[in-house]
């Protein structure tokens, strides 16, 4: 599934004149124009932008959600455009774990039971699940709370029950979108620490966030806006270096 080339070559993640256009009647909306982007492989990467600006949109695209209209997106060296559905799926399962800002856990169910769902559409037996999740919980300090209902936690907790559901099946890659947003400022600074020493065991992380210390604590800023993306990290010419390099 995944191209056998090494990261040096080919990004993890490759965007080559991504537009994304949404019909709604006789009206066309542009939520992408033309989008050129690369990711490496361990990169912490931060997507900032105005409500509405296309950000979503183009983390949708990267988690193999939506589809673009044109251009090309390349998964590990993989043309995403070759992949039928359930290839798709299986990439997104296998490869990429999402956290969201709403923690979208399910209540009445353990942390363990909320953190081993993502193996059970992998095939993977019960006790192994089981097994798994445990590890992932212990992994973000909530090796107490295993049998804890998502309404007996805390929101740090309940991300961090989501960031280990991230990580159970293993993923290359964390897509995060806003995950601090219903987090205090001290649960916030706990969470993306958290995030940071995952990446710098070698996850490539990527978040959307509207809190600029959030996204200064990235190693590189992609901002969107009008659907374009039309900078990084201003002033930063390490960033400018990187882009003039690595965009196509």
């Amino acid at each position: 599934m995944v191209a056998d080339q090494s990261a040096a070559q080919v990004p993890l993640l490759e965007g080559r004149g991504l537009t994304r256009i949404y019909r709604m009647g006789d009206t066309e909306v542009a939520a992408l124009r033309g989008v050129d982007f690369r990711i490496d492989l361990g990169e912490n990467v931060a997507i900032i932008g105005p409500s509405g600006s296309g950000k979503s949109t183009l983390l949708h695209i990267l988690g193999l959600l939506d589809r673009q209209s044109a251009g090309q997106y390349l998964f590990a060296g993989v043309d995403t455009d070759t992949l039928d559905d359930d290839r798709l799926a299986v990439l997104r399962n296998r490869a990429i774990g999402f956290i969201f800002q709403s923690f979208n856990l399910v209540s009445g169910e353990s942390a363990l039971e909320n953190v081993a769902s993502p193996l059970v559409y992998a095939g993977v037996k019960r006790r192994e699940r089981l097994d798994r999740a445990q590890e992932s919980l212990v992994r973000v300090g909530l090796g107490d709370r295993l049998h804890h209902d998502p309404s007996q936690l805390s929101g740090g907790q309940r991300q961090r029950v989501a960031i280990a559901r991230a990580l159970v099946t293993r993923p290359a890659l964390i897509l995060a979108d806003e995950p601090t947003g219903n987090l205090d400022s001290h649960s916030s600074a706990e969470v993306f620490a958290l995030l940071e020493q995952l990446q710098d065991q070698g996850l490539t992380l990527v978040t959307i966030t509207h809190d600029q210390r959030i996204a200064n604590r990235a190693q590189r800023i992609l901002r969107v806006e009008d659907g374009s993306l039309i900078d990084g990290n201003a002033g930063d010419s390490s960033y400018l270096d990187h882009a003039e390099q690595g965009v196509s």
